[in-house]
């Protein structure tokens, strides 16, 4: 049976966020003592809590407690009556869930839910207990950056049908197999007047001219690095071989950074390396926990 519990709702700054909860089995005392602690999934941008379903499944077998979160905005969890989905935002939400949970977490997160926990945990050190980035680092190639974006804007006209979507994503991710069965997609689209869009506001991609893009690209780099910087709980890095976002450059920065981080690059993975080999991924994480974050606590 899978122990998930959907539907937790969490205060996020401004915003209800919402997650799915999976927790290890209870020790016939009822005292949790063979809990190892928790952990917080934090999905990239266009994604949703679901893709760390099989994580979440994963991490509660082996007596971790796991929440995966929908960003503001995606998902179910709710737009941003602002528009804004900057990281100083995404950061205050993070912030508002873990002093909600009153615990420190392990943060993993992909992509933008990396940067979030990266500049979160940089700023705050006493945010949370551990750090796993996947395929993010302070240097990201924006080359990388841009194709994800362009992805993302295809489906800004929705699409005919959940086959023309699942085509989209198998275009854009040739690494992963294709499920033969779309209707999983439901979970990250909806159907409006026919076609099915994807369940992110669209105002997530609000961007301002080319010079301001630069500039803003050079003060998030800095203020990237500097958080890497002050990082002291246990790190890893989980890169894509065929990552396009981070290169092999960009994660020997964050190990320069991070001295004490370790690295795990993902032969035949991408950008979205948690779903293109998750076996890869999810062992990489459990050894890292159970050697790295528990042990740190002892």
């Amino acid at each position: 049976m899978d122990p998930v519990v959907p539907q937790s709702e969490f205060a996020g700054d401004g915003v209800t966020l919402v997650a799915d909860r999976w927790d290890p089995p209870t020790p016939g005392d009822g005292s949790g003592a063979d809990r190892k602690g928790l952990v917080l999934l934090l999905h990239g941008g266009g994604q949703t809590r679901h893709s760390w379903r099989n994580t979440g499944r994963s991490l509660a077998a082996d007596g971790w407690s796991a929440i995966a979160l929908d960003a503001r905005g995606h998902g179910d969890s709710q737009w941003a009556p602002d528009g804004d989905y900057g990281i100083d935002a995404l950061v205050a939400d993070l912030t508002s869930v873990i002093e909600e949970l009153g615990e420190k977490p392990v943060l993993v997160g992909a992509s933008m839910g990396g940067m979030t926990s990266l500049i979160g945990q940089g700023e705050n050190p006493d945010l949370a207990r551990g750090l796993v980035l996947v395929d993010i680092a302070p240097k990201v190639e924006t080359s990388g950056t841009a194709e994800i974006m362009a992805f993302m804007r295809t489906g800004l006209e929705g699409f005919a049908s959940l086959d023309e979507a699942a085509a989209a994503i198998a275009a854009y991710t040739p690494n992963r197999v294709r499920k033969p069965n779309p209707q999983g997609l439901r979970k990250n689209l909806r159907l409006r007047d026919g076609r099915w869009y994807w369940h992110w506001d669209p105002e997530f991609l609000r961007v301002g001219d080319e010079p301001t893009r630069q500039s803003d690209s050079i003060v998030r780099y800095e203020r990237a690095r500097d958080a890497a910087a002050a990082i002291t709980v246990p790190t890893m890095l989980v890169r894509g071989k065929q990552s396009n976002v981070v290169s092999e450059e960009g994660a020997k920065e964050l190990l320069e950074l991070i001295p004490t981080a370790k690295l795990i690059d993902v032969t035949g993975a991408g950008h979205m390396v948690a779903g293109d080999d998750n076996d890869v991924f999810s062992g990489g994480l459990k050894e890292f926990l159970d050697e790295d974050v528990v042990a740190a606590r002892r």
